[in-house]
């Protein structure tokens, strides 16, 4: 009789979850909830590791594979990293399927159809490794799974999709950074009978958010699972009380699509009818039904648990998909999680203004209102600054705030751009809100700031906030994909580089040179060169530049030259002198424009020589330089000029880039292409441009949009021209952080770099693996949604 370990297949009621050896974790767990538990799982059989191997040893695969994964010498280099597992999946899903395996996995597909007294019936197919789904490993979700698949030949070619997914540029990685030998890990496939899902999601036996193991967590959306995970409908989020199995926080929120099964096979998107759509996808019974799995799984197994579930649209019964280990609470050693809020207001607590949330964090202090920046020497350390609205002269007043607030403004506006970067609480836009806080804190009168919420409140309430500043730490191996979309930072004050180097960056994508002279030099250039002391612009430009250059190496950085408007530099000493006093200074005297202006090149040339003396003197190679506002081609030809004059010549150890912001920038890239060796789209200037609108302009604001239509056009031509000549395209807004839908644009457009403030950097080194992937997904598939936009010229 065979023994089951050289079985290629065994029934879910075969298995126990002592069997990951033999099936993986995922398949384990399935069977352990068929077998011992009884909980409801739709039925199947698991493809074991035995034919995993079976296969790769048979096709000649393991050998093969080994010198490819030899060949990596670094896999930090995401091209490198991508080349190699791209040419091994091939490799699998091009070996033809060894008989005895087609075979047994046919037959098996047969009795499953037989056992169900359904023909042909449709099945999810997911991939489980031997590896994953351990409280210690946190393999889960590196490998695909394939829904609504019918027929033996579709399931052989998806369960070789498996196989080739044990070797995706992300689990690839995960396993190197873990020290796991890839050797080590095998696959096997579970062949589920598909649920044909009114609604499915994810259920937690602890609250995740906080590590509170006396509740349970059910997130849940209409249609297919999928959707869920990938983060494209934001969910219905329930609490529920262990003990009890009452709901203790609930929110039902709209949910506008949903994943459904196509009839022939494959999943396609639908809208949901609007009156669905803001109902809650679980009825209270389900809810609590749901609440009764999750204990009785977590009492079995003896650790928290992440659990995936499915409705049933024709019998409206439950089914449990998955089942695995937490990993992150699993591995805590301390239980001591936060039971409740962490904030206790009393009602009685008076509301003074609210805003919108732009940078999050509590803080205390009192109101000191500046109206004019000239007035900012007047501002103390840990005073809350109130203005109408920031620009970069604000900056020493901003650094030295313990929060910040505004009467305008928006989400990308100066205000909060800066305040995120240096992790100042701030609340702007509180006239649209309704108030004008300019007019409604008056000077000296104590506040506390909750920027997470954009609420001010009377008096000093940090014991009633003292939850905010020291949230339970949640330990968990920090893990980032690495893609092919470069994620870079924003940063301008030098002194924080220390402190953010260690984000998983690829380098600064924007330093901007303003904060050097607000923060540090304080003196209009010309004014320094006229009394005699031009040599403290070199010097103390070059100092900053090189704090961050030094603490970023061997990663690239972009200096951007000046961009002051006449207005900002008129607020730098001795400005008003040397700047005119112009209208609309937004589309004025600045950038390239100053560069070579026989009035300020003595003071483009100082800059150049920072440059110069950061890079020759400095030995830091890794600094590179952007031209901003560049109007005209002649301007780009003048400027490059003025820095091959000044010893800074292009070269492979040297790129210059431009900003493009000006329609002008698009439409002649190809010109353009001659002069630099790359773009950073400026999305706030360029969207302003295009819509000829000024988002600071209460008035017209509501009009500015980087999503529209025409900005989006603009992009999609600039990256296609600038790549025909061998030219990279980044975008250093905050729009791709702020808006997810934009970087998938942008991605899918082939961007290069997207750079982002530091408080963004994790999230969006996860969000464009996911969309990434999503892509490879849609591409392989073909079931990948069409876009409804042309972008085409």
């Amino acid at each position: 009789m065979e023994k089951r370990e050289q079985k290629n297949v065994l029934w879910f009621d075969e298995l126990h979850r002592s069997d990951v050896n033999l099936v993986g974790g995922k398949s384990s767990s399935l069977g352990e909830m068929t077998s011992a538990m009884k909980i409801p799982v739709p039925y199947g059989f698991a493809i074991t590791t035995h034919a995993y191997r079976q296969f790769m040893a048979e096709t000649g695969l393991n050998d093969q594979i080994n010198r490819l994964l030899a060949e990596i010498n670094d896999y930090e280099n995401a091209d490198e990293l991508h080349r190699v597992c791209s040419h091994i999946r091939q490799m699998i899903v091009e070996a033809p399927m060894p008989s005895e395996i087609a075979m047994t996995i046919k037959k098996a597909y047969a009795a499953l159809s037989e056992k169900m007294g359904e023909t042909e019936p449709f099945v999810a197919i997911r991939s489980s490794a031997t590896a994953e789904d351990l409280p210690n490993a946190s393999f889960a979700g590196q490998q695909e799974s394939y829904l609504n698949v019918r027929g033996a030949e579709m399931v052989l070619a998806k369960v070789q999709e498996c196989y080739a997914s044990l070797f995706t540029d992300r689990a690839t990685y995960y396993r190197h950074k873990q020290h796991f030998p890839h050797e080590k890990v095998a696959l096997s496939a579970a062949i589920q009978m598909m649920v044909f899902s009114k609604a499915s999601g994810v259920m937690f036996s602890v609250n995740v958010a906080n590590g509170n193991d006396a509740q349970i967590v059910i997130d849940t959306i209409w249609g297919l699972g999928e959707y869920i995970v990938l983060g494209k409908v934001t969910p219905d989020h329930f609490v529920i009380n262990k003990d009890n199995l009452q709901v203790v926080e609930r929110s039902v929120v709209p949910k506008a699509i949903e994943l459904c099964q196509t009839p022939g096979g494959g999943v396609h998107e639908e809208p949901v009818p609007a009156d669905r759509a803001i109902q809650p996808a679980l009825t209270e019974d389900q809810i609590h039904e749901l609440a009764g799995y999750a204990k009785e799984i977590e009492k079995h197994y003896g650790c928290y648990m992440d659990m995936e579930f499915a409705l049933d649209a024709r019998t409206d019964r439950l089914w449990l998909v998955q089942a695995r280990p937490e990993t992150v609470w699993s591995n805590k050693n301390n239980k001591q999680a936060t039971k409740e809020s962490t904030v206790s207001m009393n009602k009685t607590e008076k509301i003074l203004i609210k805003g919108l949330p732009a940078s999050p964090g509590v803080s205390t202090g009192k109101v000191h209102v500046i109206a004019d920046p000239k007035d900012i020497d007047e501002f103390e350390a840990g005073e809350i600054l109130v203005t109408l609205m920031t620009s970069p002269d604000w900056v020493p007043a901003m650094k030295k705030a313990a929060a910040i607030i505004t009467d305008n403004g928006g989400m990308t506006c100066h205000a909060a751009i800066v305040s995120r970067e240096m992790q100042i609480p701030c609340i702007v836009g509180t006239k649209s809100c309704g108030q004008a806080v300019t007019e409604m804190l008056q000077d000296g009168e104590q506040v506390t700031v909750d920027a997470k919420n954009g609420v001010v409140y009377q008096g000093d309430l940090a014991e009633q906030f003292n939850g905010e500043k020291e949230t339970t730490e949640c330990h968990r191996a920090e893990y980032y994909a690495p893609t092919a979309t470069r994620v870079m930072m924003n940063l301008g004050d030098p002194e924080l580089a220390d402190k953010y180097a260690a984000l998983p960056v690829d380098g600064i994508g924007l330093m901007r040179e303003e904060f050097l002279w607000t923060t540090y030099i304080h003196d209009h250039p010309l004014y320094l060169i006229e009394t005699g002391h031009p040599e403290k612009v070199v010097d103390m430009l070059a100092d900053g530049i090189a704090k961050v250059a030094r603490a970023i190496a061997p990663r690239p950085m972009v200096l951007r030259f000046s961009d002051f408007k006449s207005g900002e530099y008129r607020n730098l000493t001795g400005g008003d002198k040397y700047e005119p006093h112009e209208p609309a200074d937004l589309l004025g005297w600045r950038g390239a424009s100053r560069y070579y202006d026989p009035k300020y090149i003595e003071a483009f040339k100082l800059e150049l020589a920072a440059v110069k003396k950061v890079r020759q003197e400095f030995q830091l190679k890794n600094l590179n330089v952007m031209i901003p506002f560049v109007r005209t081609v002649a301007e780009a030809d003048k400027v490059t000029k003025l820095m091959a004059a000044a010893g800074l010549h292009r070269g492979p150890d040297f790129k210059v880039y431009m900003m493009a912001e000006i329609p002008s920038n698009i439409i002649l890239a190809d010109q353009f292409n001659k002069y630099v060796d790359g773009y950073s789209i400026g999305s706030n200037d360029l969207a302003m441009l295009i819509l000829g609108c000024d988002r600071n302009n209460d008035t017209v604001a509501h009009l500015f949009d980087e999503r529209n239509l025409a900005v989006k056009r603009a992009i999609s031509h600039l990256i296609k021209t600038a790549h025909q000549d061998n030219k990279t395209v980044s975008i250093c807004g905050q729009a791709p952080s702020e808006y997810p839908e934009l970087a998938s644009f942008l991605i899918q457009q082939g961007i290069d770099y997207i750079s982002v403030n530091p408080d963004m950097v994790k999230e969006t080194k996860q969000n464009v693996a996911r969309i990434e992937q999503r892509i490879i997904l849609d591409n392989a598939t073909g079931k990948g949604r069409q876009a409804v936009e042309s972008y085409a010229w």
